[in-house]
């Protein structure tokens, strides 16, 4: 885990997300203190559990987008799911013990792409040796296993060197050898999602140790031998427990769980029928954020020191409609303000990947320049405050609709244009944008 103050990572975070210095300053303590945890004795730090937090605000003002980003800063195995996607125990849905599984498999991931570039250099050196002896004819290599003089051996390696020199050059891409390769056999999902989740088996990989693994000769060029060999001396070289133990220590220390539309399963209790979706999902989903033990195919995962971020905008409940113990695990509470035209303002130049420079670099592979002045951008931040305001509240999403309205002409006729510089003003934004936007009726459907 990297050691970033709060300072830092607030500044990270403000090259991509405007605004919401409240949430940011949240995010960032969270993430300092399991720096913090790390530097205790071990008696002590078993005791310190995270402080889980809650971002409330409507959609589109950044909730999701920086936990996303805090995860890559800090490079920590990050899930994010929707609350109402699971269900009480015993019901069709998936159980909210799913989201550690999911959580775990996207830190074997990381942790096996790490790896592998960390084996990469040494498979290469084996990959260039096995293609070399490829190369080499056959009847020159049978030709020289009969020899015992020390000549044909020392032949035999002068030959290997220049073959592997042009190997290196680039000089034999396109010959063809001949190799055996391995087919893979397509997997049978004999059981349904939630069997497969329930039984927690990973049957892909025991039909494929049942099934007999099916090989061919076949002649390639030495440019897709080199693909398939170094795989082969990659996969080779790894250490699967390690990378699997790895993983499931990092989900336990660093992983981070963002659980969104969290508003949708608060409510009061319900007095008919089973509650499948709203107080049973959170009955299932209070002894994770707790810390318990989730059953996976890699071991046992404990979920006492895993981050969990939820989110949710919170309109027709708060956050105290949620049951008591869950409440009580979500100690911080930070809101997300509605954004203003100068939030849209700034989300459209400031950030390195702001929606301008994305058309523009998107439209430079047509070989057309975009330049957009500086009074378009206020329009823009004009037409997507006045329809946030007038129809539903999307929050940054609008500017995604206002900007492709725009360029939709451009971007049509981009490879076909002779004129391939492109100035967007203020009258341009204007023309294209006034009559939908005074209509309402024609907003709400288009933009």
């Amino acid at each position: 885990m990297q050691a970033l103050t709060p300072r830092q990572i607030v500044e990270e975070l403000d090259r991509f997300i405007i605004g919401q210095k409240d949430a940011k300053r949240a995010v960032a303590i969270a993430i300092r203190n399991r720096w913090r945890r790390q530097q205790l004795d071990d008696k002590l730090r078993r005791e310190v559990t995270p402080k889980n937090i809650i971002m409330i605000g409507p959609t589109g003002v950044g909730k999701t987008e920086i936990a996303r980003r805090l995860a890559q800063l800090v490079h920590a195995p990050f899930l994010k799911i929707e609350a109402t996607k699971y269900t009480e125990v015993g019901y069709h849905g998936r159980d909210v013990e799913s989201m550690v599984r999911d959580l775990v498999e996207i830190a074997i991931t990381m942790v096996r792409g790490e790896e592998r570039v960390r084996v990469e250099e040494k498979a290469k050196e084996s990959t260039a040796d096995r293609l070399v002896s490829l190369l080499l004819p056959a009847s020159d290599d049978d030709g020289e296993k009969t020899e015992n003089d020390k000549e044909a051996a020392k032949r035999r390696g002068r030959t290997r060197q220049k073959l592997r020199k042009k190997l290196d050059a680039g000089d034999f891409e396109d010959r063809k050898v001949e190799m055996t390769v391995e087919q893979k056999v397509m997997p049978v999902q004999v059981f349904s999602n939630v069997g497969m989740e329930q039984m927690d088996i990973d049957m892909q990989r025991m039909f494929e140790n049942i099934i007999p693994k099916q090989t061919t000769r076949r002649q390639i060029t030495v440019k897709d031998a080199r693909r398939i060999l170094l795989d082969q001396e990659i996969e080779a070289l790894v250490d699967r427990e390690k990378i699997s133990q790895e993983a499931v220590q990092r989900t336990e220390e660093s992983g981070i769980i963002f659980i969104d539309e969290l508003d949708k399963i608060c409510g009061p209790e319900s007095s008919h029928g089973p509650d499948v979706s709203r107080q049973g999902v959170q009955r299932d989903l209070l002894p994770i954020v707790e810390g318990t033990n989730v059953m996976t195919r890699y071991g046992s995962v404990k979920t006492d020191h895993v981050l969990f971020i939820a989110a949710g905008a919170f309109h027709r409940s708060k956050p105290s409609d949620l049951m008591p113990e869950l409440q009580g695990r979500f100690p911080i509470r930070v809101e997300l303000q509605d954004l203003t035209k100068d939030d849209f303002l700034r989300i459209l130049h400031e950030p390195e990947n702001a929606l301008t420079r994305q058309y523009q670099a998107l439209l430079g592979t047509e070989n057309l320049e975009i330049q957009f002045t500086d009074d378009a951008i206020q329009e823009m931040a004009e037409y997507a405050f006045r329809v946030n305001k007038s129809t539903t509240n999307i929050g940054a999403r609008r500017l995604h609709t206002i900007i492709e309205k725009l360029v939709e002409d451009i971007s049509f006729d981009a490879p076909d244009m002779t004129d391939k510089h492109v100035r967007i003003d203020a009258e341009y934004v204007r023309k294209r944008l006034e009559s939908i936007t005074a209509d309402e009726d024609l907003s709400r459907f288009i933009l």
